[in-house]
């Protein structure tokens, strides 16, 4: 097989519709790790997706009675908007049938290229299931997404342009897995013209098929699947892809959904574009790799796969990216209730800067904190924090996912006091130490009952407040006149009494 699909790929057909996309040189990335970094921007194509590339090539071979029944497919997103422009492009008719819990975005855009879309299922194995029953009452031809060889021959362009474009010294090229077609294309390319490079194939931990396969010596189907990284969420991977990938590879790396959230970050900080997290999955392993390898002064090209993210997903990546760059720790601490511990707290975190801060009033004799702190990336930064605080009860939440999913934003409750509180809002000026300042400002005249803080990155930081202090309604308003912090008294609000009162 390796001469043949060597041949499919240079007799590929794909540049009518998709384009040579280029390397770009990471620079921050670069110069942070000490290695050249380069992205191949597969974000840049058509349906911002490398998928153009096999879907195109594909069913640009079929007979014209094959292309007269319309072509039907499976796939999480990227592969129906490549097979839909290319369905529009030659005038076919497209059925594409899609997860439920695909993205929006994908799911217009697949409809705006003028496919019929089915939504079935939860991820890619139940679509696919779906698709051959269709299939099978309606007579078109299925185009795999992956597990065909035109289609990996498609994918492995890829391969031709990185090696086309970068003509120097390449130590290893790392790509993203899902069912393996774009990972079999580029690595038996690779491989065949230049087998001193290491190709590195990366997929998420809780969808790692191909590292199941590798183990197994044959495709394996995992009992479950995750979905963050939709466009590589995938149960098993392909046969075809496996026999090819499985002698071309020569390690593979996973990566967590942190870790993805912030190679998506460093991305855009580099380029200023936006990837799904399927895309910024190789940027994540080879970051793994310098990190475990140690490798210095050595050429690492990843490839950026594609850019189809709902823009409301990226909530959820900005919340993670800086626990996957190892720059925020979530703690658990406990301190006495008694005023003044909160400002004592912080000055024990000397200079780190407080990314969050929630508290509520719950025991008369000692308090339980949630707390986000930041760190400076370097890898005992954690430990260094943990041993700074070892005179407070500390429970490290880094690596908890419920608390990080769940708890943070959960914490709340009604008050287990009778002298109830007095609720404010408040806002102060967001810079490092901004917050030990404003707790110095606020003192130790009440009891504070409630606390809650995130920083979100805006110029101003907002906290809201609940002060033991009701019948001095008069004595705390003149008291926070006075510290010159914009300030909103919200005891009245409807949300705060139907939460916290």
């Amino acid at each position: 097989m390796p001469h043949s699909i060597i041949k499919k790929i240079l007799q590929a057909n794909v540049y009518d519709v998709a384009v040579e996309t280029p390397l770009t040189r990471a620079k921050q990335l670069s110069n942070r790790f000490g290695n050249e970094i380069i992205l191949k921007r597969e974000d840049l194509q058509p349906v911002f997706s490398f998928k153009i590339r096999g879907a195109y090539n594909k069913i640009s071979q079929l007979s014209p009675a094959q292309l007269a029944n319309g072509v039907i497919a499976a796939s999480a997103g990227n592969h129906a908007q490549g097979l839909a422009l290319a369905a529009q492009k030659l005038g076919v008719k497209a059925t594409i049938v899609m997860p439920a819990t695909t993205p929006d975005v994908k799911v217009n855009a697949v409809r705006g290229w003028g496919a019929e879309v089915v939504l079935h299922g939860d991820a890619y194995d139940e679509a696919f299931a779906k698709s051959q029953e269709i299939m099978a009452q309606s007579g078109q031809v299925f185009v795999h997404p992956f597990d065909d060889l035109d289609t990996i021959a498609g994918q492995g362009t890829i391969g031709m342009e990185i090696l086309r474009q970068h003509i120097g010294k390449i130590d290893a090229v790392f790509i993203p897995v899902g069912g393996g077609g774009l990972l079999a294309g580029v690595a038996s390319y690779i491989k065949y013209l230049r087998p001193d490079i290491k190709v590195i194939a990366v997929e998420p931990q809780d969808a790692a098929c191909f590292k199941a396969a590798r183990e197994a010596g044959e495709p394996v189907r995992l009992d479950q699947v995750g979905i963050f990284a939709e466009g590589v969420a995938v149960g098993i991977i392909g046969s075809n892809t496996f026999a090819i990938a499985k002698d071309n590879v020569d390690d593979v790396i996973t990566v967590t959904t942190d870790e993805m959230c912030a190679a998506i970050k460093d991305i855009y900080d580099d380029t200023r574009a936006i990837t799904e997290p399927a895309g910024a999955c190789a940027l994540a392993g080879l970051k793994k790799y310098i990190e475990t390898t140690g490798a210095k002064d050595q050429t690492l090209i990843a490839i950026n796969s594609g850019a189809n993210v709902n823009f409301d997903r990226l909530r959820h990546v900005s919340e993670r990216a800086e626990l996957g760059e190892k720059r925020e720790a979530i703690i658990a601490v406990k301190i006495p209730e008694s005023p003044g511990s909160f400002r004592s707290f912080c000055q024990a975190l000397e200079t780190r800067n407080i990314t969050e801060f929630n508290y509520r009033y719950s025991d008369p004799e000692q308090a339980a904190i949630f707390v986000g702190v930041q760190l400076g990336g370097h890898p005992h930064s954690r430990e260094n924090l943990l041993n700074d605080l070892k005179d407070y009860e500390i429970v490290d939440l880094t690596d908890d996912e419920t608390a990080k999913v769940h708890i943070r934003h959960m914490i709340g409750g009604h008050l287990r006091s009778e002298k109830g509180e007095l609720l404010y809002s408040f806002e102060f000026p967001e810079r490092p130490g901004a917050l030990l300042k404003f707790l110095n400002s606020l003192g130790g005249e009440w009891n504070i009952s409630m606390f809650h803080y995130r920083n979100h990155g805006d110029a101003y930081g907002r906290v809201l407040v609940g002060l033991q202090a009701v019948g001095e309604e008069t004595d705390v308003t003149q008291y926070l006149d006075a510290l010159g912090y914009p300030y909103q008294d919200e005891t009245n609000n409807q949300a705060c009494q139907l939460f916290f009162k």
